[in-house]
């Protein structure tokens, strides 16, 4: 017998974030979270989001044992504001039995009815800023600390139960000596000449700090055009400060400005901290924060989390200024390799920046769709 129990406690909580502990033991792609970030993430007293939005949390159980979990969310601003009528559902995770996944998904459905919402989607966060999809392709990859990665059978079951896929993402990684550096550098000083650009560079995180909230206006901008939009307001902004940008080592972070000092770009990729995670095995103590700052300062593999551009500004060449930078920086780091986040398989924008670096597409993942019952 299944049963599904919601969460009304820290204690749960904490069981909730340790069950994929259990759920991808052994496996060498599975990078887990720090298992007191993650459940301060889901706090409702802690994170802003909430401001915004609902969550339930669920785990299921078989003989005791915890053999499912997931998260059903309203985001109000998505629905109010944008007039979407989605309940969405993420921290998805189960064993291999159809019937855990679907009494997970019959209370996201029951909460969805209860709202008056037209449509379930998920995997999805909060927001554009947090994980999407389960994976459907690359299970032989290692992970990383932005994306969320699953067994295969995820999407049988999906399918087995009526879900109809509706975003598909895609993710590359490019090896940096495929890439022409001094091509790259001639179109940069070109460029920058032509509409009076330069670059910000950092050295310390307090540089960053004073031109966040700028970077997420800009980001607030350029990607209102995606279905998946959903806007960032000014208290997860201050959140995310605290929680992220002190964690990115500066040299990773670029900014463009115009002859004012407007922002009208930006990138921020970060050392993978794939290895060092799973190192830390969920703890950063005694010895995950030494594997996370080592990490920070040498590796070589980098993920480009977030780059935006302004509507003005792009298709300019613009981000042949923002890679000459980063090569710059890799070189100097060691960083061979460079990992993609996912993004929209319609996004044909994105790709065309990949295009000359001799891209390698490894891993596809998608989220599935299905209208409330």
């Amino acid at each position: 017998m299944i049963e599904i129990q919601e969460i009304t406690s820290k204690k749960e909580l904490k069981a909730f974030v340790r069950f994929p502990f259990s759920l991808y033991k052994n496996n060498l792609y599975w990078v887990p979270p720090i298992i007191n970030d993650e459940v301060n993430s889901l706090d409702k007293t802690k994170n802003p989001v909430f401001d915004n939005a609902e969550a339930w949390f669920f785990i299921a159980k078989k003989n005791g044992e915890i053999v499912g979990r997931i998260a059903a969310i309203v985001n109000w601003i998505e629905i109010n504001r944008q007039k979407i009528k989605k309940m969405r559902f993420g921290w998805f995770d189960v064993i291999d039995d159809v019937e855990v996944t679907k009494a997970l998904l019959e209370k996201v459905n029951d909460i969805g009815r209860k709202h008056l919402l037209e449509f379930i989607e998920g995997p999805v966060g909060f927001s554009n800023l947090d994980k999407v999809g389960i994976l459907t392709q690359g299970f032989d990859h290692i992970g990383t600390m932005i994306t969320w990665y699953n067994h295969p059978y995820y999407k049988t079951h999906f399918e087995e139960l009526g879900f109809q896929v509706e975003k598909k993402f895609l993710e590359l990684y490019f090896l940096t000596e495929n890439v022409d550096i001094e091509n790259y550098s001639r179109m940069a000083q070109i460029i920058a000449k032509r509409y009076e650009l330069r670059t910000l560079k950092f050295k310390k995180t307090s540089d960053v700090l004073p031109w966040v909230d700028e970077m997420f206006e800009l980001f607030n901008t350029s990607y209102a055009r995606l279905p998946s939009f959903v806007p960032i307001t000014q208290k997860q902004i201050d959140y995310f400060k605290k929680k992220y940008i002190s964690l990115i080592n500066p040299d990773f972070i670029k900014f463009i400005v115009d002859k004012n000092d407007k922002l009208i770009s930006f990138s921020i990729t970060m050392p993978s901290f794939s290895k060092a995670l799973q190192k830390a095995n969920g703890k950063l103590f005694p010895f995950g924060l030494y594997h996370l700052l080592k990490a920070r300062k040498k590796c070589d593999t980098a993920i480009f989390y977030l780059i935006g551009v302004l509507p003005e500004y792009q298709k300019k060449g613009v981000t042949a200024i923002i890679f000459n930078e980063f090569f710059k920086t890799y070189k100097k780091y060691g960083v061979k390799k460079a990992i993609s986040t996912p993004e929209l398989e319609e996004n044909k924008d994105i790709q065309l920046i990949w295009k000359n670096f001799n891209p390698v597409y490894h891993k596809k993942r998608c989220t599935f769709k299905k209208n409330i019952s």
